[in-house]
């Protein structure tokens, strides 16, 4: 699906499309060698100039037209700018640089927020170890066991014993007093009953016994209070997750207002955008898509009845594109400005695949300019895919992305990323995003090359009358309910959708009516 892909220059997706079919590139090819063929496959241009009436209802009524006659309509351009020196300009500037400085102080919060998401995971991590030495002490497994226990003794004297100074386990074992088996002994035994049964004298016993209950005391009380330490400190990193997300939720509106209301730098060097005047630059382009009903028209006799028995060819559309261009003079009228001015508006036809149009959109969006979120996107992308398999393993030991009951994503950053990003289908989650828009490129490549059969280039060319049909009734149409002068259709009573010719037609020349 089409959608609305930033700064495209007005009669790019003319240049994508020779580029992407096949068939409309050897058109092409033979039109620079001089044959006589359109490319579109029809074109108006109607001009409409008055400095009292503006360009909304011309669009709307186009549109509003369009969408009764189209199953999808999708806006592709959507560029201004403005003379410099215009009120108009001012206001606007002033517009996206609040929207900026929302989204900056938002974005503020979102950064303070992340430090501190990073220290509770560093944090829980650390935790985490720590409650797998308890657990493996308690475990059933003898072996198990025996490292969990002599790990906790190491933490233990470590960390505890070690503030009793020359009194601790270590500075006696080393130190003037030659407890040298004191270390060792407290490593082996696991009870008090145990020192007992030691090959050691009374003066080792006797410290090695204390401690020994120390040790088993400090061991119970410390995995509680670290499991309530784990458990509050999990809560809170959901909490500061869930504030992420509401956070870059609220940057979302900011940065995409911010976004649409820059100006493009192709239009600023129009000649007819002079920096003293007071004057706007307007494009604007439409794409009606519709498929064609190949069983409606078997039934209504408009192909023929063998295609009823051909199975999986391709799909077939009606494409005609609208272009908007309004150079206007603004004039402020209470809050709002109206534009009179001058509207351009060109009507263009083709027909194309359906691999075509997806071709030409992913065509367009490695052409496009790279926005501010797409920038920030690449720089940060990786780190916060690594930040989420960590929440997603203290919060829930879940694979990440994967939803919790109720269906709600975990990823604090997908609602600021998903003004560039499509929805990801559950398997395909774990995929890169720019891998997976490769190999979808790379499919559709495969597909838009193979070549047409006799069928499906009939089809096309189908594809292409109605699409012209369309195209003129648009054109026409309007042009009639404004009480413009409007002159007949080019064929009689419909353009005729021809059969392609046959190899040996092209090779011999013969048919060429037929064309």
């Amino acid at each position: 699906m089409l959608g609305n892909l930033g700064f495209i220059r007005m009669g790019e997706i003319d240049d994508l499309i020779i580029k992407v079919s096949p068939f409309y590139k050897k058109r092409k090819e033979a039109q620079d060698k001089g044959a006589e063929i359109r490319i579109p496959s029809n074109e108006y241009r109607l001009i409409y100039d008055s400095s009292s009436e503006t360009l909304e209802p011309l669009y709307f009524w186009i549109l509003d037209f369009m969408q009764k006659n189209f199953k999808k309509v999708e806006k592709l351009v959507d560029n201004f700018a403005s003379s410099p020196g215009s009120g108009h300009f001012s206001e606007l500037q002033g517009k996206a640089s609040q929207m900026q400085q929302e989204a900056s102080r938002v974005l503020g919060t979102v950064n303070n927020i992340l430090k501190g998401v990073l220290n509770l995971i560093y944090d829980l991590k650390e935790f985490k170890i720590r409650l797998s030495h308890y657990e493996a002490a308690d475990s059933k497994d003898k072996g198990t066991s025996e490292a969990g226990i002599l790990a906790l003794k190491q933490i233990w004297m470590d960390k505890v014993d070690m503030q009793r100074g020359q009194g601790s386990l270590n500075a006696l074992s080393s130190g003037n007093l030659q407890f040298v088996t004191l270390r060792d002994a407290f490593m082996i035994v696991n009870s008090i009953k145990e020192v007992d049964d030691l090959d050691l004298n009374d003066r080792v016993k006797r410290i090695l016994k204390p401690r020994i209950q120390e040790f088993f005391e400090w061991k119970e009380r410390s995995h509680q209070e670290l499991k309530k330490r784990y458990e509050i400190e999990k809560i809170y990193l959901k909490s500061q997750v869930s504030a992420l997300k509401l956070n870059t939720r609220w940057a979302k509106p900011y940065l995409l207002a911010a976004q649409k209301l820059s100006q493009s730098q192709d239009l600023m060097s129009d000649a007819a955008l002079v920096t003293a005047f007071n004057t706007i630059i307007l494009q604007l382009t439409i794409v009606g898509i519709q498929a064609l009903p190949v069983k409606e028209m078997i039934e209504d006799k408009k192909i023929p009845k063998e295609f009823r028995k051909m199975k999986n060819l391709r799909e077939y559309n009606k494409f005609v594109v609208i272009d908007f261009k309004f150079r206007g003079i603004p004039s402020k009228s209470g809050q709002h400005y109206t534009f009179g001015g001058r509207a351009d508006v060109e009507f263009k036809s083709y027909g194309l695949t359906k691999d075509e149009i997806e071709m030409i959109k992913l065509e367009q969006e490695k052409s496009d300019l790279k926005t501010a979120m797409s920038l920030v996107e690449g720089m940060t992308e990786g780190s916060l895919a690594q930040m989420q398999v960590d929440i997603d393993e203290i919060l829930r030991d879940k694979k990440p992305g994967e939803k919790d009951e109720d269906g709600e994503d975990t990823n604090p950053f997908s609602a600021i990323f998903s003004i560039f990003k499509s929805e990801k289908k559950e398997d395909e989650k774990d995929e890169d995003d720019e891998t997976k828009k490769q190999k979808k490129y790379e499919k559709l490549q495969k597909l838009v090359k193979k070549p047409e059969n006799y069928a499906e280039k009939y089809l096309r060319n189908v594809a292409e009358a109605y699409a012209y049909i369309d195209c003129f009734n648009v054109y026409d149409i309007y042009k009639k309910g404004h009480g413009m002068p409007a002159f007949p259709f080019p064929w009689k009573d419909d353009k005729e959708a021809k059969a392609p010719l046959s190899t040996s037609e092209e090779i011999f020349g013969f048919g060429r009516t037929r064309r």
